[in-house]
């Protein structure tokens, strides 16, 4: 192992998971793991930032063999902070909701055959319609469309299938959703965050707790839901958008790296 950085000289590195140290297939690639744990023992502090769940975050930290100080968990409305004596290591540190209602009703009168889903501050996901096996984690209950309005949500997710993600993003325009932040995935998923809430302020919270500057961040990820975040990053450190990402997440980007197939994120880290 070599010798651990001086703590004037740590970085702060968030990684987003999926595109990113995971590939499509959900695989993870041997270099990317070598690469974070030489990084990690160097001294730096590693940690991810995710649109998953808490539930969904957890196992990727064993895979990757860490354990920070602060975790980012559904897109940035959930910071964990490692504890020995919580049941999985983590508590929750600082959680951010808002009240569904209005944003639901709306995007309903807009997309009426769309599949819905709320997001509480445990990771309990309760949804109407229909979602993929594994798209919302091991804990989620199927209700009716007016028992999700009742709800306190870190997070509203929305999936139409049936439109063209063009459609969707023109849709989603149209809305002029307020009052919330929102992204819209690699398909016809939509994710809706509490006002002003995303990866960046989550990750700006945690930099400002570990006391490390922001010339020394760095930010890598690859979809819609990471453009706050590699902005951040870019600012005064470095944001890294993977290969395989979109043209508006390339354009914020400091850099570009490999895709999640060449293990692109491994090549930045081997630089530290």
């Amino acid at each position: 192992m070599s010798s651990a950085a001086p703590a004037a000289e740590r970085w702060l590195i968030a990684l987003d998971i999926d595109g990113t140290v995971l590939r499509e297939d959900g695989s993870m690639g041997e270099p990317v793991i070598d690469a974070v744990a030489r990084v990690r023992d160097a001294g730096h502090e590693v940690t991810l930032a995710t649109g998953r769940s808490v539930a969904m975050t957890l196992p990727i930290l064993e895979r990757l063999g860490i354990e920070p100080e602060y975790v980012v968990c559904s897109n940035g409305a959930i910071t964990l902070q490692r504890d020995k004596d919580a049941t999985l290591g983590y508590r929750r540190f600082h959680v951010e909701t808002f009240n569904p209602r209005e944003v639901l009703s709306t995007i309903r009168e807009n997309l009426a055959s769309a599949n819905y889903a709320v997001e509480d501050e445990e990771g309990h996901y309760r949804y109407t319609g229909y979602f993929p096996d594994g798209a919302l984690g091991a804990v989620s209950q199927k209700v009716e469309f007016d028992e999700l309005l009742t709800d306190t949500a870190t997070r509203v997710v929305v999936i139409s299938p049936e439109h063209a993600i063009e459609d969707f993003l023109s849709v989603v325009e149209r809305m002029g959703l307020h009052k919330v932040s929102y992204n819209v995935g690699w398909t016809a998923w939509l994710d809706i965050a509490p006002d002003g809430i995303n990866k960046a302020t989550a990750l700006e919270r945690v930099r400002g707790l570990l006391g490390i500057p922001r010339s020394r961040v760095l930010a890598m990820g690859d979809g819609r839901n990471d453009i706050d975040m590699l902005e951040w990053a870019s600012a005064e450190g470095r944001g890294v958008a993977m290969g395989q990402a979109p043209e508006e997440v390339l354009a914020v980007a400091s850099e570009v790296t490999g895709t999640d197939l060449d293990d692109g994120a491994a090549s930045v880290l081997a630089a530290f």
